[in-house]
């Protein structure tokens, strides 16, 4: 998927900006607070309805301004495909796809698949087990719409399981607590079966990565746990009822799940330098990108650079610089508060490039 054109119009500290694209490289070169992350969050908002940063749609709009808007035009070799978004203060956004606007947006995921590296990406070694769920999901949903349909599923049922946990003047109905239990085993299986193939497939092109940034001097692992792996999940979540009533909510569930991360045989979170740490989650978010080439969205995603380079050393460094200047990767987007990585990008290249200078929410190409 190429994305040829982008137009904003008072998107967070963005007045107005239309920029013609490249097809592969595209470098936004500013000092911090300037804007460069926000280009990228208009960018990642046209694949998945929402901002990275910001869950609150009205505070994406411009300061003082009584709405935004967002397009895309976007190339996957047959027809152009345009999106846009526009909302305003008040009232619900409108999505639509050339001019027809989604009854539903989980129609539109996946549709322009995007992996996005940040430096607010180290919570998934840092974090709690939510930031990992949330990579699985963002990740699953891209390519298989009735994950997000077994998610939604789950989420609703163990949300009123939980209602009937924090009653206190009488006890759950129980008829309705075998209903919503039933509900989430269901879905919940589901959602680990799915969570654990796409593990399972990406563990090997992760530590490959990880063996070629870091010049193989660490081995690294990923594992998968969940306790669906302790039995069927209706036991599970059945034989711990009287604890989840003493406490009021689900001990138990595909809500609880979460990715073992280690450098060599410890817990990175304890062990890794800020260099390992950046590495370990750069490699996971390449093999994330690697993998959803492969699977059923039949076409490259966008891949979204933010401050990569800060806490590497230059051999990382290089090591990123010949990954991503290779055919495996389409349209790519990256920031940087100065040229000199950027230049290396381009030094070491023959790839299409457009540098866009950002200042004070002003981006200029030059």
């Amino acid at each position: 998927m190429i994305l040829r054109k982008l137009t904003i119009l008072n998107y967070k500290n963005i007045a107005e900006a239309t920029l013609q694209l490249s097809a592969k490289m595209n470098c936004f070169i500013g000092h911090n607070g300037a804007g460069k992350t926000n280009l990228l969050d208009a960018i990642y908002y046209l694949s998945f309805c929402r901002s990275a940063s910001n869950p609150v749609d009205s505070q994406v709009i411009r300061h003082d301004e009584p709405f935004c808007m967002l397009e895309g035009e976007y190339d996957d070799g047959g027809e152009p495909i345009n999106i846009s978004c526009g909302m305003k203060r008040g009232t619900r956004k409108h999505f639509k796809r050339d001019k027809k606007e989604y009854k539903r947006l989980a129609e539109h995921i996946g549709l322009i698949p995007l992996v996005v590296v940040a430096p607010a990406d180290t919570m998934l070694i840092e974090g709690s087990g939510e930031e990992r769920r949330r990579l699985m999901d963002m990740t699953i949903s891209q390519y298989d719409r009735n994950y997000i349909e077994a998610l939604t599923r789950y989420n609703n049922a163990h949300q009123q399981r939980n209602i009937l946990l924090k009653q206190e003047d009488q006890e759950p109905d129980p008829v309705l607590m075998d209903l919503w239990e039933e509900q989430m085993a269901d879905a919940g299986e589901t959602i680990y079966g799915k969570r654990k193939e796409f593990i399972d497939s990406i563990v090997p092109l992760f530590q490959q990565y990880y063996t070629q940034i870091s010049g193989g001097h660490e081995a690294v692992s990923l594992e998968y746990v969940s306790h669906c792996q302790r039995g069927p999940l209706l036991e599970v979540i059945r034989r711990n009822r009287t604890k989840d009533r003493a406490v009021g909510y689900s001990l138990h569930g595909v809500h609880r799940d979460d990715l073992v991360m280690t450098l060599g045989a410890h817990p990175i979170r304890r062990e890794g330098s800020q260099g390992q740490n950046k590495t370990y989650v750069m490699s996971l978010k390449l093999a994330q990108f690697d993998f959803l080439r492969r699977t059923a969205t039949r076409t490259t995603p966008l891949l979204l650079l933010d401050d990569i380079f800060d806490k590497l050393d230059a051999t990382r460094v290089e090591q990123i610089v010949k990954l991503v200047a290779g055919d495996t990767f389409g349209q790519i987007f990256i920031t940087d508060t100065n040229r000199d990585h950027l230049d290396q990008i381009l030094h070491n290249s023959q790839m299409d490039y457009k540098i866009f200078h950002v200042a004070n929410g002003e981006v200029n190409n030059n």
